[in-house]
């Protein structure tokens, strides 16, 4: 009999803990669009390199309470609006997959720009060392002509003739 009613005990006990209507729906549930943005702002932070972070805390930015403070709510209302989310499956997964295309979108614009920054920095340094080598062959120019000019007897006439000239 003892038996019997530990087992009841139990499954009661069981059922009753994992609850059948899943959490309420808080008074201050943060919308879709906005806890998209938070976990956004939440990823990048998380991965931002450890000197950026330094920068960040440097500049008097609390990393731990920055994206709460950024879209005005608190650690609670966060915490229970994700649970709720979280129990609403299909409600969490449309958060999640925006979340996951908005990161993928930003990363292939980054990529995109990064490829286009590079680009212009190799064709800066192409037309750099363009210029350089106009500038030599303008300069070897001159010195092969002033060496024609050399050989060719053609320097500077004496002052002598000059003078010689005159007098005639």
């Amino acid at each position: 009999m003892i038996k019997r009613f530990l087992i009841y005990l139990s499954v009661i006990l069981s059922v009753t803990a994992c609850g059948f209507g899943g959490p309420d729906k808080p008074k201050n549930l943060i919308s879709k669009k906005t806890m998209v943005n938070i976990l956004i702002d939440a990823r990048l932070i998380g991965s931002a390199p450890f000197t950026s972070k330094q920068k960040m805390e440097d500049k008097g930015v609390n990393l731990n309470t920055y994206v709460f403070e950024k879209y005005g709510i608190d650690s609670l209302q966060f915490a229970l609006s994700n649970e709720y989310y979280a129990y609403n499956l299909k409600d969490y997964e449309e958060i999640y997959s925006k979340v996951t295309d908005s990161l993928e979108k930003l990363k292939k614009t980054l990529k995109a720009l990064q490829t286009k920054e590079e680009k212009e920095k190799k064709q800066m340094e192409t037309d750099s060392i363009n210029a350089l080598k106009t500038k030599d062959s303008l300069k070897a120019d001159e010195f092969r002509k002033k060496k024609l000019d050399y050989d060719e007897g053609v320097l500077i006439k004496p002052v002598s003739d000059k003078t010689s000239q005159s007098r005639k």
